[in-house]
């Protein structure tokens, strides 16, 4: 094994967002014998705020993101214009700061390279600044790759964490608010409350376009949050994103075979195909790592288990067909009123990405939110590979 301060090591993972900070600390627990270098230019875990559904993660895995979590509900709110409901269902947030703080904690001083990769390969990766490390293993954990053979839609969002004179009052989440007015697409607001007197406030749209008008997204914030009494003192913090949500494409452009490099993550297309989350998906593969880093044929392991999520992805893909081929934008909002209806155990199932043969036929089942017709003519144009 390499020295630490030489240009190679046994592991490089590069990108330091949630799978690859959740992969720096599942080896750095599970394989302390391996120098493991993660290449990341800014901070570990950035400047986000990731949620998951107790069902989310298996039992087996918890190991990995339980002492992540920072925030831990029991249950929590959706409100649409014909319904509301409190799900009892535990809900948990963490932050990239408590992903920063347990990568920091395990690896050794100088195993963080604050450089940006401008290319790499299956054992060597090169910086801008001219420099290059070499690795047994380079893992390839950059986030979303080139979508160009992808047709997809967007679920794009700013959030932020405001500290309310007197308090908020809210007692857990309300995961989806979508009574207000929609815009863009399907509109709601995700509210966390992080303690009596900070909620963090996200504005997000299921919209055609990744395009996100940040400033008209702020001043929709401060209006929800009028609209609700709340006299704000501070942001505290303000994160954006964009999410893919997928309709129809082959796993081959999301990953071309020729591409020898393994690939973890929304890289490797193991998210959500119909939210975009990629969380459940990046705590499998990473807890997974550690018995499989020193396997030769990495790479192709990876890919067959990334091309075989994506298959099983293809039910999650037509809803998303659905939700923006054969619903108006305007009505978007319909297709989660009336899935919010159904059982907490099904809607686990669902986020998980687990739906059974019978929550698939129930979610299909009675008056559909969407115009028959368009619906069968938005089926009828997908890539079911």
């Amino acid at each position: 094994m390499a020295a630490p301060d030489k240009d190679s090591c046994d592991i490089a993972i590069v990108g330091g967002g949630l799978v690859g900070g959740l992969a720096a600390l599942a080896l750095a627990r599970r394989r302390p014998d391996l120098d493991v270098r993660l290449i990341e230019p800014g901070a570990i875990g950035g400047n986000h705020v990731w949620s998951f559904f107790d069902d989310d993660v298996a039992r087996g895995d918890r190991w990995l993101v339980e002492p992540l979590i920072r925030y831990r509900w029991d249950g929590y709110d959706v409100a649409f214009p014909k319904y509301r409901r409190a799900v009892p269902m535990a809900y948990n947030s963490i932050t990239g700061e408590a992903l920063a703080e347990a990568v920091t904690a395990v690896l050794p001083a100088g195993r963080h390279i604050a450089r940006s990769a401008i290319l790499l390969g299956p054992q060597s990766v090169a910086f801008d600044d001219g420099s290059r490390i070499e690795a047994r293993q380079v893992i390839d954990a950059r986030g979303v790759g080139d979508l160009d053979g992808i047709d997809c839609g967007w679920q794009k969002f700013v959030g932020q964490a405001l500290r309310i004179a007197g308090g908020h009052g809210l007692t857990q989440p309300v995961v989806m608010d979508a009574t207000v007015e929609q815009l863009g697409g399907y509109r709601f607001v995700y509210c966390l409350p992080f303690d009596a007197e900070t909620v963090f406030v996200e504005d997000t749209y299921y919209s055609d376009e990744a395009a996100l008008d940040v400033a008209a997204v702020r001043e929709r914030i401060a209006a929800y949050a009028a609209a609700r009494g709340w006299e704000v003192e501070a942001i505290e913090r303000e994160e954006t994103g964009w999410l893919p949500v997928v309709i129809a494409g082959d796993f081959g452009a999301v990953w071309p075979k020729e591409d020898g490099a393994p690939r973890i993550g929304v890289r490797a297309g193991r998210f959500h195909a119909t939210t975009g989350y990629s969380l459940p998906d990046a705590v499998r593969t990473a807890s997974s790592l550690p018995a499989l880093i020193d396997r030769p044929d990495l790479a192709a392991i990876l890919r067959d288990q990334a091309a075989a999520s994506w298959r099983r992805q293809r039910f999650y893909r037509m809803l998303g067909a659905m939700l923006f081929r054969a619903a108006e934008p305007g009505q978007r909002y319909r297709i989660f009123q009336r899935f919010y209806r159904l059982s907490p155990g099904l809607i686990a199932r669902f986020y998980a990405g687990a739906s059974s043969a019978k929550d698939k036929l129930r979610i299909l089942s009675g008056k559909p939110p969407v115009p028959v017709g368009r619906a069968i003519a938005a089926l009828a144009k997908l890539d079911w590979r």
